[in-house]
């Protein structure tokens, strides 16, 4: 007679994950928790761990399988993704009539609200309630604020997540030549790719520079990606369809395929220079499955 399901079943089983998944959270889940955990031993504060990843390569879904980790050995842990600190239709309109009319389409550095996320790693070291925001997708909007779930400040660790989490800027040089079609058509001056280029080079910094340990989730290569965010996309389809909710707000492929062009240039650049500066990489398969690479990269 089996025994009674652990908790690795239960979360496979809240997160619909497949029974192959468990070989992740043991091979991959748990060693990189016991090197995150060793991170909060003896400090002051809240240790901050950067996860970074493509898009659709399952940078939330690590996340959760090390956060139970972690809080299943006493550790007080808070997840934020950057994609939750998206800055509003409203606001990134604003930006669009300033500076180009592609910020308008979340996605590149200068989309999000980098002092919120600064003043979230310090109201994270307090001792009061900090309320984590939530931004909605279909809406393309952020959640109420009714709807932030709440954390008991201080923790012990932030789990970062994002797709250009800890990425460095490009040189001016390389921001000459379009990279896809979108950039050709919509951006032909480069005036897009190069501002979103001098705020990463500027406030992003500020924000990865908290960072004390960067995971890097290595997509095999970009054409790889597409594909993920169209199952993102379908599982956020679901979802929504499940709750009786408007499944219409979400894209269909046609959609996904011209979106990610906003992300192509820096997912590039982030494949070809952060292997080098993580603290550790994780290499995906075409399926998603993840492996350890082997020892400590190149410190950052």
């Amino acid at each position: 007679m089996p025994g009674p399901p652990d908790w690795i079943d239960d979360f496979l089983s809240e997160e619909s994950l497949p029974p192959d998944y468990r070989q992740t959270v043991q091979t991959v889940a748990e060693p990189l928790a016991q090197r995150l955990a060793a991170l909060t031993a003896g400090r002051r504060g809240p240790a901050i761990a950067g996860v970074c990843g493509a898009q659709g390569s399952g940078k939330s879904t690590l996340c959760e399988a090390l956060a139970r980790l972690l809080r299943r050995r006493g550790l007080r842990v808070a997840i934020l993704s950057l994609d939750d600190l998206y800055l509003s239709r409203r606001a990134r309109a604003e930006l669009a009539d300033r500076i180009h009319p592609l910020f308008a389409t979340r996605g590149p550095p200068g989309t999000h609200d980098v002092a919120q996320g600064l003043k979230l790693f310090e109201d994270l070291s307090g001792t009061r309630e900090v309320a984590l925001p939530r931004f909605d997708k279909a809406l393309d909007e952020p959640a109420p604020q009714d709807r932030w779930p709440k954390i008991k400040a201080p923790v012990d660790l932030i789990l970062f997540e994002g797709w250009c989490v800890g990425a460095i800027p490009e040189a001016e040089t390389a921001l000459s030549a379009a990279v896809n079609r979108l950039e050709v058509e919509e951006d032909p001056t480069g005036i897009w790719r190069t501002y979103a280029n001098e705020v990463l080079a500027g406030p992003y910094q500020a924000l990865f520079a908290q960072i004390d340990h960067l995971t890097l989730l290595r997509a095999p290569s970009f054409e790889v990606v597409a594909d993920w965010r169209w199952a993102q996309e379908q599982k956020l389809r679901a979802r929504l369809l499940a709750q009786g909710d408007d499944a219409g707000r979400t894209m269909d492929q046609a959609q996904v395929t011209a979106f990610i062009q906003h992300y192509e240039r820096l997912t590039r650049h982030i494949l070809a220079t952060l292997p080098a500066r993580a603290d550790l990489v994780v290499e995906l398969e075409i399926d998603r499955s993840m492996r350890l690479s082997g020892p400590r990269s190149q410190s950052r």
